[in-house]
């Protein structure tokens, strides 16, 4: 999941945002600062309207009757190709195990530097304890503490990272992992379908398909309007599975037609969005979009992402059966070990990462 960087990475400082939120509440250091371009504006940050991104129904996906799945299917391809992101109801996880994934990953984040600090999140990796996708001294920092743990298959997983408190930490993400892993393949039998092809076709390509998890803290920022909690971006995966506190500020926001729009959480629901892989396999028919995160001036947020991506070796590149004439291959092929390499080896920077797949095309001026 995290090559290690054959050169070391200098990052310079590196502030933790909960310790500068508990020592210094008013301080926003340079690094955190954004350029005017970048910054949310003050309206956005302090009263975000709903977002309607559309919402599936698993449990009619899954036991409607006919005409009622093909329905859902429709909605469920409208919302891939239309919005790149949807959230899913009734997804048939335990809601005690929601609850309390939510829970142990707050009392992680809650426990002492030092305790966070024995797993840390060494420079150009992205497991464990501290900031992912830092390159250079000068680079703008995210107001946001991570800890990521690579989940499947189990050779990515460095078992010096996993934690030993909160004591049942371990053992919840292994449950949690594994129920959004089902619901992850439920997902993209239903998305194939809605794109004409076999249920079974993106698991039987994906092979044992690659799995991690990332809580991301994001503490109250005196100035919200100076900040962001996440970096723009799209991701790697084929699918992304995030989970919000209740309760947690409206952090999340997606590019739609070109203006930054929150997503207004449900309540016990998943936001699922569409990764780079799945816009290279439909040759652009359903494409990756941008998000980034946005704090608050007063409350806290916390999130939980699962990404599923295919296995390292599996060699991927646009489907036949979208492309044609009207619609040239925009893709080449490439082996997707390479491309996780690559998107993890490079800060987060909109779509910028995806032009690694992208067919170049000779000027003949």
């Amino acid at each position: 999941m995290s090559p290690v960087p054959i050169t070391p990475i200098k990052v310079g400082h590196v502030d933790d945002v909960q310790e500068l939120r508990r020592s210094k509440p008013m301080k926003i250091p340079t690094r955190f600062v954004r350029d005017i371009d970048e910054r949310p504006t003050l309206e956005t940050v302090a009263l975000p309207p709903p977002c309607e991104v559309p919402v599936v129904d698993l449990s009619k996906l899954m036991s409607g009757t006919k005409d009622v799945s093909n329905a859902e299917i429709s909605l469920l391809a409208a919302a891939c190709q239309e919005w790149g992101f949807f959230q899913v109801v009734n997804h048939c996880i335990d809601l005690g195990v929601f609850e309390r994934i939510e829970e142990v990953a707050k009392d992680f984040f809650m426990l002492p530097l030092e305790e966070k600090q024995k797993y840390p999140m060494a420079p150009g990796t992205v497991q464990g304890y501290g900031q992912a996708f830092v390159f250079s001294e000068d680079q703008k920092l995210d107001w946001c503490n991570m800890f990521a743990l690579g989940i499947e298959p189990k050779f990515i997983r460095d078992p010096k990272l996993w934690p030993k408190s909160p004591p049942e930490f371990s053992e919840l993400v292994e449950t949690y992992s594994m129920e959004v892993r089902k619901l992850c393949q439920s997902l993209l039998k239903y998305i194939a379908t809605g794109l004409g092809l076999r249920g079974n076709m993106f698991e039987e390509m994906f092979r044992v398909a690659v799995q991690a998890i990332r809580m991301n803290y994001y503490p109250p920022c005196a100035r919200p309007d100076l900040v962001l909690g996440l970096s723009p971006h799209s991701d790697g995966s084929a699918l992304t599975v995030l989970q919000q506190d209740k309760g947690g500020s409206v952090g999340l926001q997606i590019l739609k037609d070109n203006k930054w729009v929150p997503v207004q959480p449900i309540p016990n629901a998943f936001v699922i969005n569409i990764g780079d892989t799945i816009e290279v396999l439909t040759n652009g028919k359903y494409k990756s979009v941008e998000h980034r995160v946005v704090t608050h001036k007063e409350k806290d947020r916390l999130s939980i992402v699962t990404f599923y991506a295919p296995s390292y070796d599996v060699e991927l590149g646009p489907m036949p059966e979208f492309v044609d004439k009207s619609n040239p291959c925009k893709y080449r092929r490439y082996n997707h070990g390479e491309y996780s390499k690559h998107y993890v080896t490079n800060k987060l920077q909109g779509k910028k990462t995806l032009e690694f797949a992208k067919v170049q095309i000779e000027n003949s001026s």
